[in-house]
C-alpha cells in the first residue's frame, strides 16, 4: 500500500499494521506533535465519507493500493468546525418546533460535533443544552460560538481586548469581601462567575497564541508556567473559603493573592513586565 499525505508520498514504514484503521492510528500519533490532524481520506482515488469509514477502516492493507491522508492544522480545522457549527445553529433555528426533537441525535455524529466533543467539551455541552434539552437559547449559543471563532481567527486582538475586562474583574475581586459582609450575595456570586470566565478565556486565548506561533519559546514560558501553578492553588483556596463563607480569608485571597496574580499572568503572557 502506498501512503500519501495531502497528495505527496509519505516516508512512512508499515511494520505490524494489518488494517487501514491501524495505519490511520499510527499516522495520527505521528502527526500530533506537528499540530495537524487528519481531515479526510482518499482511498484508491475515491474520497471517503462518514457512512463508509467503518468499512474502510476494517479493510486489510493488502486490499488498498493507495491511501491518501488529508490533513489540516488544528487551527484551520477548529475554525472550519466553528463556522460549520454556526451554520448548524441557523439550521436548527429554522426548524419547526416539533421538528427539533431528533436534531441532536443526527447532529452529534457530524464532523464538527465530534471535533468539539474532543477539543472543546465545554462548548459541546452548550450545544447539547440547546439542541437536546432546550435549556440554552440559540442566540446565546451563536454568540459563544462566534466568540470562540474570533479567539482562533484573531487571537492577538482578542487577548488585547481582555485588558479592560481584566482590570474591572480585579477591581471587583478586591470588593468581594465587602459585598459578602454587606449581604450583596448576588453581586458576590456574579463576581466569582466573571472571574472564572475571564480566567478561562485568558488561558484559552493564550493557548491559541502558542499554537499559532505568536509566543516565542523562551525562559518566560517557564516563569508563566510557575505563575499559573501558584495561581491555580490560590484559586482552590479562594473557592473553598467562599463556600465556607470565610469572608476574612476570601478578602485576603481575593485582594492580595488572586487579583495581582491574575494581572501578572496576563501581562507576562502579553510580553509585558
Amino acid at each position: 500500500m502506498e501512503i500519501k499525505i495531502n497528495g505527496k508520498n509519505a516516508d512512512i514504514t508499515i511494520d505490524n499494521e494489518k488494517t487501514v484503521a491501524q495505519v490511520i492510528a499510527g499516522v495520527e500519533q505521528w502527526l500530533a506533535p506537528s499540530g495537524h490532524r487528519i481531515s479526510g481520506l482518499v482511498i484508491d482515488g475515491k474520497t471517503a465519507d462518514l457512512s463508509s469509514l467503518e468499512i474502510i477502516f476494517a479493510k486489510e492493507i493488502d486490499a488498498v493500493k493507495t491511501l491518501d491522508i488529508l490533513t489540516m492544522s488544528i487551527t484551520d480545522l477548529a475554525a472550519m468546525s466553528l463556522e460549520n457549527l454556526l451554520a448548524d445553529t441557523d439550521e436548527f433555528e429554522q426548524l419547526p418546533f416539533d421538528g427539533r426533537n431528533n436534531f441532536f441525535t443526527a447532529w452529534k455524529e457530524r464532523p464538527q460535533a465530534l471535533f468539539i466533543l474532543e477539543q472543546m467539551p465545554d462548548l459541546f455541552s452548550f450545544f447539547e443544552n440547546t439542541f437536546l434539552k432546550g435549556a440554552f437559547s440559540v442566540q446565546a449559543l451563536r454568540s459563544i460560538t462566534q466568540e470562540r471563532l474570533r479567539e482562533i481567527q484573531t487571537p492577538v486582538d482578542e487577548f488585547s481586548n481582555l485588558r479592560p475586562l481584566l482590570e474591572e474583574t480585579c477591581s471587583r475581586l478586591t470588593d468581594l469581601p465587602l459585598d459578602i459582609q454587606t449581604g450583596k450575595d448576588a453581586r458576590a456570586s456574579q463576581t466569582i462567575q466573571i472571574f472564572t470566565g475571564i480566567t478561562e478565556k485568558i488561558f484559552r486565548v493564550y493557548r491559541q497564541l502558542e499554537i499559532q506561533g505568536y509566543v516565542p519559546k523562551a525562559a518566560a514560558e517557564k516563569d508563566l508556567s510557575l505563575q499559573i501553578n501558584d495561581f491555580n492553588n490560590a484559586v482552590k483556596e479562594l473557592l473553598l473559603a467562599y463556600e465556607k463563607n470565610d469572608t476574612v480569608l476570601v478578602g485576603d485571597l481575593a485582594e492580595y493573592e488572586i487579583a495581582p496574580r491574575l494581572q501578572k499572568i496576563y501581562y507576562t503572557a502579553a510580553g509585558e513586565k
